[in-house]
Order: structure tokens, then C-alpha cells, then sequence
């Protein structure tokens, strides 16, 4: 990191004083990352950027509680995953009907190829979302952010045994989904 770049740590005292730019650079560094957990994490694609949104809005509003224990992006990525958890319950309250999907056609110069891999990505979302939720969460944190154990056993308020054993058996049951795994 260059000499002139400013921490997360600066960056959030920073913005406790008043600087909104702090923020902003805060949100420019990590929405990135959270979007990718949230998608991963069986968040609808069009709701991504909403949810984006509403974590960065819980993260600012409770960065008093942020004690640097962990990475800020770990913190925030597990106030993404409660705002998920939120939304998949305001969701079951209230469902909707789409209006209409749209279908668009792929110009790609290898159709079979790119059907296969869409097939396996497809899969790999569906068993994602499928996992038991701790399994899901220390699955995408370790796999998708490349977090520490250590640090996903902080966010999560688990151990760091307890984060490697949750992540074993979610890249056991992928691969078993994937029929990467052969049976025994």
C-alpha cells in the first residue's frame, strides 16, 4: 500500500470527524467485495446494488461498535449477510410475481462450451445458496474474500477449528453436488 494511502482505520476515524470523502473511499474499496458475497451468497441479481446500499447505510450507522478486531471488509461483509438474511425474510412475508423475464442471447463463439459452463455455474450458485447458512458464509468468506480463518472466527463469532471444519464440509457437499466427489 502506497505511504498516501490511507487505512480503513484512518479512513473510519476520518469520516467520524466529518469527512464524507472517507466514506465514500471507504464504500469504493470494499462494495466490490460485498457484492460478490451477496450474489454468491444466493442474493437475486437485481437486488445486488439495493443491498450493497443498505449494508454500507448499517456499517456507517453502526462503525462506533467496528473495534478493528478483524478487517473493516470482514466486518462489513457480515453486516451484508444479516442484511440478506433480512431481506430473505421481508421477502417471505411478502412475495411478489415477476412481471416478465427477459431472455437474451448469447453471441458467443463457442455455444456448447459456454452452455456447459453456464450449466456448472448454475449448479454451483444453487448448492451455494442450498448450504446450511454458517457453512455458506465461512464457505464465500474463505473461498470468494479469501479471509483467515482467524478472521472469519471473529466475524462469525465462532473458532477458527470450528471455521476450517464448516468450510470442509461445504467444499465436501459442493463437490458431492458437482459430482466432483465420487461416493463411498
Amino acid at each position: 500500500m502506497p505511504d498516501d494511502e490511507a487505512t480503513d482505520l484512518q479512513l473510519i476515524d476520518e469520516w467520524r470527524k466529518g469527512d464524507e470523502s472517507a466514506a465514500a473511499e471507504l464504500v469504493r474499496r470494499h462494495a466490490g467485495a460485498v457484492a460478490r458475497f451477496l450474489g454468491g451468497a444466493g442474493a437475486d441479481h437485481d437486488d445486488v446494488d439495493d443491498l450493497v446500499q443498505e449494508t454500507f447505510f448499517k456499517a456507517f450507522r453502526r462503525v462506533d461498535s467496528f473495534r478493528g478486531g478483524s478487517a473493516f471488509r470482514t466486518w462489513v461483509l457480515a453486516i451484508g449477510s444479516n442484511v440478506l438474511k433480512d431481506a430473505w425474510r421481508r421477502k417471505k412475508r411478502r412475495p411478489t410475481t415477476p412481471i416478465g423475464d427477459r431472455e437474451f442471447v448469447d453471441d458467443s463463439s463457442d455455444p456448447l462450451g459456454e452452455s456447459q459452463a453456464n450449466d456448472i455455474k448454475a449448479r454451483l450458485e444453487e448448492s451455494v445458496r442450498g448450504l446450511p447458512p454458517m457453512q455458506r458464509d465461512v464457505f464465500l468468506l474463505r473461498a470468494q474474500q479469501g479471509v483467515e480463518y482467524d478472521e472469519i472466527a471473529k466475524v462469525l463469532d465462532t473458532t477458527p477449528g470450528a471455521a476450517r471444519v464448516h468450510y470442509h464440509h461445504a467444499v465436501k457437499r459442493l463437490k458431492k453436488a458437482l459430482m466432483l466427489e465420487p461416493e463411498r
